[in-house]
């Protein structure tokens, strides 16, 4: 059983759900990137998620493109982020995956990445933009290595598609909430806890939803249809604000939060 496995099976005995914050691995520093993390996991993160940086994230809104802009012009790239993952990896036990675009991990190799990621301790990848369609030789890949190829599904995918890919993802499946990039939203669809009930209907494995959540009163509502929420652009927000101690205090003081209304009651 992975990680990522034990993850989900210990939360779901003690009626609990997920916590999985993003930031981007390098923003504004690779040391900085370090502290949040660990600061994440002490305060309630159950999963976390690292961005690869890339110069064309289609996937994402104003906040995380920026967050990757300048983590690159940093000097940052995924052999940068394989390296952090590993320092992480040495100071908790807790699944870490990284979330890339599928340009640099095919530069990089796929066994090489796949190979690398899985001896520094990285649990699973998120590729946003590469459909199970053309996924065949990353999920061979990956499988080879033991790392998690996870999925994603959107609002767009349609119940047999849905199916397919909850067959296929490993780790649990990321359910897009909306139909559009990435960025905190002081509102998310109305609908939303319709589409989620019917995605848990149709698939087995667990469930995450992420894109726009931001508030632990959004996580609140969430939290009875799902297995784990995502929470990214809210916290990227606050890596741009903040620096130093501030910075550390107030995200964790954040993921605290977040955290909260996942537990049980």
């Amino acid at each position: 059983m992975t990680r990522i496995d034990q993850v989900f099976k210990r939360l779901k005995a003690k009626r609990e759900k997920a916590l999985i914050p993003f930031i981007t691995a390098g923003d504004p520093d690779l040391a900085t990137t370090k502290a949040l993390a660990l600061e994440m996991v002490a305060k309630g993160a159950d999963l976390l998620e690292l961005g690869i940086p890339f110069s064309d994230p289609l996937a994402d809104g104003p906040t995380i493109q920026a967050a990757s802009n300048r983590a690159v012009q940093g000097g940052v790239h995924l052999a940068e982020v394989l390296k952090l993952t590993g320092e992480i990896r040495r100071e908790t036990d807790i699944p870490l995956i990284l979330m890339g675009y599928y340009n640099p991990i095919w530069q990089y190799g796929l066994e090489r990445t796949a190979r690398e990621a899985a001896v520094l301790g990285v649990d699973g990848f998120i590729i946003p933009d590469l459909p199970p369609e053309e996924a065949g030789p990353w999920r061979v890949a990956a499988a080879k290595a033991g790392v998690a190829a996870i999925f994603l599904a959107a609002p767009t995918s349609g119940a047999e598609r849905i199916k397919h890919l909850g067959r296929l993802t490993r780790g649990f499946l990321y359910y897009v909430s909306v139909t559009g990039i990435t960025g905190a939203r002081m509102e998310l669809p109305p609908d939303l806890v319709t589409a989620l009930k019917e995605v848990r209907r149709l698939v087995k494995c667990p469930l995450a939803v992420g894109f726009g959540i931001s508030t632990p009163e959004q996580v609140r509502w969430l939290a009875p249809y799902v297995d784990g929420i995502v929470v990214g652009s809210a916290i990227v927000q606050r890596v741009a604000r903040l620096k130093g101690q501030e910075l550390i205090r107030e995200v964790g003081d954040f993921v605290a939060a977040l955290k909260a209304p996942l537990r049980a009651r």
